[in-house]
């Protein structure tokens, strides 16, 4: 899901005047509650974690959207960088300016909670796929690239799955010709045979 949400479009001049912060792959955000986060480059995910160490990935956020430890009521609570990132820090008292980045975040974290509960396992898989797909992917001849470096092991987090059973299912998908590879990246070869994990 992509929100029409970009700095430049629908943003109010403001940003321009707040203060950004670079930070580096893997780089936690620091866990601040008086203000958000605008993203303005790169990606990251919001995650906690089991008493048992279990990673659970929350959401998976990009170039447009408010993140922030002020949205989540969720302990342990981290956002961590997939991406290098760049991002403009938005103050409490200008919160209300960006309504509709807002409105995005909660609607993003409903439509992934829901790809979550998908049956079979094929299903969930292929549906979180496409979603990476809509909100980190670009149109190349084969197909839609997700433009984001997501391991096994992470989407077996996001998807309460193991790493093993997403490496078969990934290999089933490019041996049945749904996706194929380039390098770390995966395409999706589309629209060909869409119907058969939309139905």
């Amino acid at each position: 899901m992509k929100c029409s949400t970009t700095l430049t479009e629908n943003s109010p001049p403001l940003y321009e005047q707040l203060p950004q912060r670079l930070f580096t792959r893997r780089e936690v955000i620091p866990p601040r509650n008086d203000v958000l986060w605008r993203i303005q480059r790169g990606a990251v995910r919001a995650l906690t974690w089991s008493e048992d160490g279990t990673y659970i990935t929350l959401g998976y956020w990009g170039s447009g959207d408010i993140i922030g430890y002020p949205l989540s009521k969720v302990k342990p609570y981290q956002i961590e960088c997939l991406t290098s990132v760049e991002a403009n820090i938005v103050p409490h008292h200008l919160w209300h300016e960006d309504i509709d980045a807002l409105l995005c975040h909660i609607q993003q974290a409903e439509e992934l909670l829901s790809i979550i509960h998908c049956k079979p396992i094929c299903l969930r898989l292929w549906q979180f796929l496409m979603w990476l797909g809509e909100k980190f992917g670009r149109d190349v001849e084969q197909g839609k690239l997700i433009d984001l470096n997501v391991t096994h092991q992470e989407i077996a987090e996001v998807l309460n799955t193991t790493r093993v059973t997403v490496t078969r299912l990934l290999q089933q998908f490019e041996e049945e010709g749904k996706l194929s590879r380039a390098k770390r990246r995966i395409i999706l070869v589309l629209p060909s045979n869409l119907k058969n994990y939309r139905s």
